[in-house]
């Protein structure tokens, strides 16, 4: 499935809409250059799974935990060297538990997941005129969607 956004907010609007699909022990790999989105969706993600708390990247704590109608376990493996520091983090636990992971960054440690994870890959389409990433719009690519699919793919 193919989607595009044209504002943070629609970004925001589309993680909600892929959110409200998602079940204890689903995994999301993120990828995508710096400032592409991938903690923009997650923020939709979070809202449609009733997490009330701001979301942010974890990049300096490589994982945050959110509460919500199940847990949002939130990673941002940038800073990682690859699948052997991902491993050692005692990841299993959340991959294979009754929360959803989103992963930042996945590509780096893409390897360790199982192949039931759902990939989506965000791509800024820079408007003409525009400098301001903020302002961009996405192309956002899932692959591997386990439901049923909804109106708004290209």
């Amino acid at each position: 499935m193919i989607f595009r956004t044209a504002s943070a907010e629609e970004t925001v609007a589309l993680g909600e809409r892929l959110g409200a699909f998602l079940r204890p022990g689903d995994i999301i790999a993120l990828e995508g250059n710096l400032a592409a989105g991938k903690t923009t969706i997650t923020k939709g993600i979070a809202r449609a799974l009733g997490v009330n708390d701001t979301i942010t990247s974890p990049t300096f704590c490589i994982v945050s935990e959110y509460a919500g109608k199940m847990p949002l376990y939130h990673f941002d493996v940038y800073r990682l060297q690859g699948a052997d520091d991902f491993a050692n983090l005692g990841a299993d636990e959340m991959l294979y538990g009754n929360g959803v992971c989103v992963i930042e960054w996945s590509e780096k440690i893409i390897e360790e997941l199982p192949s039931r994870t759902i990939r989506i890959k965000i791509e800024n389409e820079a408007r003409e005129g525009s400098k301001n990433v903020a302002h961009s719009a996405r192309k956002i690519s899932v692959e591997n969607w386990p439901y049923e699919n909804f109106g708004g793919a290209q």
